[in-house]
């Protein structure tokens, strides 16, 4: 589970532990896909480009400029459409760690190492004699939320059969909510899976389907008097992988993107139904691709953003065997709830959109953090937390030029004609917002090394600043941050090393809303008491003496617990209800003031209409507003707060 596509967990309350273990390290990313599909034999690619491995480098490339969405492992898989009897037809590498991009690829060209330069520019003989020299190509980069490790948890994940048609090679991003009623149904049938986990039941459950639809045109096949590599032939050319995904994917509640190959060429790719997923996909007359990155195919392939497709929710791309591209509406689209989160912080900054939606959730925030800085703003230093921060930035420092600007000409205007002199004029116009980065960030500090106040110590470390950026005890100090969720680098690591400027204010600004709720739908969120949010509403609720409402909390998610996910309620949003978000935020401040520290903290949220305007396409909101898309998503939200009562003393 989690984003267990990328793990195998035997049982629920393995899961469960494995979360909990994970709960301080820092959000995770969404894992990414990449598929090329050539659509020329290969001596087309020789010819034009000097090499038939064309589209393994561009699926390198691809993997690499998706390298934020995943660090802790990946994976590649090739098909050769064109393999004999008796020739291996599927290949696949995979590796662990941050540099498993470069080994998977590197162990691949270490394959030709041994074979002349003549026969590697041969394509009929790289064709029939060397590993990864097919036509389709499948990547995947995995961030794994189940703390599980090791090769067997890594994409793509392949099922093997003698006939290519039933051999079947999956990728993902996604996380399904509802894996144990998946498994109890294909039990069922009679089938007999081995282990309860999203990426391995999707495995076993698609491959069943793969089966009977090739059995299907089996039995077609032999009404029609096909005998023996005929009927080979027929099946091939005439299965129909919508069959499959229609038949499996009803039951999937959850946010996914599937990829797959089989053995005889078949490709596709299916999008969860609410468009929870990003996918993205590009064909011209030599190639077909996806990505779950727009930007990421643009430089890849040097191509246009009015070039680019997305997939729409709960439609299915499709690249048959011949290299026909098509797509399909597979599960009705249901309410649209793309991730709001990608926008803000997943996705690489560098699509048109995405940088676009970030300057202006900065620009929004002007007004918020001039009443911060008590509109003290000629005695105030902006900067941001490196790296994802950026963009929200330079759009914070836009809206702060905007209203300088505007400062400016009304005190011009107000001037009399004797004051309209060059001296006032030069003294007026010469105020600037004063920007300066403020944060750096260290290598990455291997703070495993140590334990308890050791390693606290080493994590105070991760960030530094610029020493002599502001007036000590005069100027304030803002810093922007895409996002805070637990507070634990703000505590341990920013606020202390902030303070060491000793600025007479600190202000932490968040360009994302508050984030209350866990995901499940792939992000490393799924614990309620890891988010500050949450902690702090518990916070004021103890303050005011009404522990009692969590206890009623409790009882009503315990009521549901044996209710058909339909029908459950979120009961976890009435921590909130009696709280504005600025009440919350102030004790948030107090909560994450590290010891020792007295300069004044003040903490600036997004709000959720502000995170709405800025980011209109996107509106899945479930990690601040409760609003989950889906029934499953509802029921482990009420299950993690059964977790959370449970085991805390209130």
């Amino acid at each position: 589970m989690g984003c267990s596509l990328c793990g195998l967990n035997i049982c629920s309350e393995g899961w469960k532990q494995s979360k909990r273990e994970k709960q301080m390290e820092p959000l995770k990313h969404e894992c990414g896909v990449a598929m090329v599909r050539l659509l020329k034999p290969l001596d087309y690619y020789q010819n034009k480009y000097g090499t038939w491995m064309y589209g393994l480098n561009k699926l390198y490339l691809m993997m690499e400029k998706q390298h934020n969405r995943g660090q802790e492992g990946a994976g590649l898989a090739c098909v050769k459409t064109k393999a004999n009897p008796g020739e291996e037809f599927f290949f696949r590498e995979r590796a662990l760690g941050t540099g498993a991009i470069e080994e998977i690829f590197g162990a691949v060209h270490s394959k030709f190492k041994n074979y002349t330069a003549e026969q590697l520019a041969d394509t009929s003989f790289a064709s029939c004699h060397l590993p990864f020299a097919g036509e389709i190509y499948m990547g995947h980069l995995r961030y794994s939320t189940t703390g599980k490790s090791g090769l067997s948890y890594v994409h793509p994940f392949m099922r093997r059969n003698n006939w290519r048609a039933k051999n079947l090679c999956i990728c993902a991003n996604f996380n399904m909510t509802n894996v144990e009623d998946i498994f109890h149904s294909m039990s069922k049938t009679g089938q007999h899976p081995r282990m309860v986990s999203d990426t391995y039941i999707l495995l076993e459950q698609l491959g069943h389907r793969l089966d009977r639809e090739s059995e299907r045109l089996f039995n077609k096949a032999l009404d029609e008097g096909l005998k023996n590599t005929d009927i080979t032939h027929y099946i091939e050319e005439n299965i129909n992988l919508a069959n499959v995904l229609r038949t499996a994917s009803p039951m999937w509640d959850g946010g996914y993107v599937v990829c797959g190959v089989t053995g005889s060429g078949e490709m596709f790719t299916l999008r969860d139904p609410w468009g929870i997923r990003p996918l993205f996909w590009y064909c011209d007359e030599e190639v077909a691709v996806v990505a779950s990155e727009r930007p990421v195919i643009q430089t890849s392939f040097d191509t246009e953003v009015t070039d680019i497709k997305e997939l729409k929710p709960g439609e299915a791309l499709f690249v048959n065997k011949n290299g026909v591209l098509r797509t399909e509406q597979i599960i009705p689209q249901k309410n649209y709830a793309a991730c709001a989160f990608e926008r803000v912080y997943f996705s690489r900054g560098s699509d048109k959109d995405i940088y676009q939606e970030r300057k202006e959730l900065g620009r929004s925030l002007v007004k918020p953090i001039l009443k911060a800085i008590n509109y003290e703003l000629d005695n105030t230093v902006f900067s941001y937390i490196p790296n994802t921060a950026e963009a929200a930035y330079y759009g914070m420092l836009a809206g702060l030029d905007d209203y300088l600007n505007l400062q400016k000409s009304e005190v011009i205007a107000s001037l009399s004609p004797k004051e309209l002199t060059s001296e006032n004029l030069n003294q007026i116009l010469s105020r600037r917002i004063r920007a300066e980065k403020v944060a750096w960030k260290d290598i990455k500090m291997r703070t495993f090394i140590a334990e308890g106040n050791c390693r606290n110590d080493l994590a105070a470390h991760v960030y530094d600043i610029t020493y002599g950026s502001l007036q000590p005890y005069k100027d304030n100090l803002v810093v922007i941050d895409d996002s805070i969720v637990r507070g634990t680098t703000l505590r341990e690591s920013i606020i202390r090393i902030m303070d060491r400027l000793h600025p007479k204010r600190i202000v932490v600004v968040s360009s994302s809303p508050q984030v209350r709720y866990p995901d499940y739908y792939g992000i490393d969120m799924s614990h309620m008491d890891e988010f500050i949010a949450f902690k702090a509403a518990v916070a004021l609720i103890k303050e005011r003496g009404e522990q009692s409402r969590l206890t009623e909390i409790y009882h009503r998610c315990k009521q549901q617990e044996n209710l058909p996910k339909e029908k459950i309620v979120n009961h976890v949003s009435a921590i909130y209800k009696d709280f504005t978000a600025e009440e919350i935020s102030e004790k948030m401040a107090e909560i994450l003031r590290p010891e020792g520290i007295t300069t004044e903290i003040k903490i600036v949220y997004q709000s959720l209409d502000g995170l709405h305007t800025a980011c209109p396409n996107s509106p899945g909101d479930w990690y601040f507003s409760g609003n989950y898309p889906t029934p499953g998503g509802i029921r482990r939200v009420n299950e993690a707060y059964i977790d959370y009562y449970e085991k805390k003393e209130i």
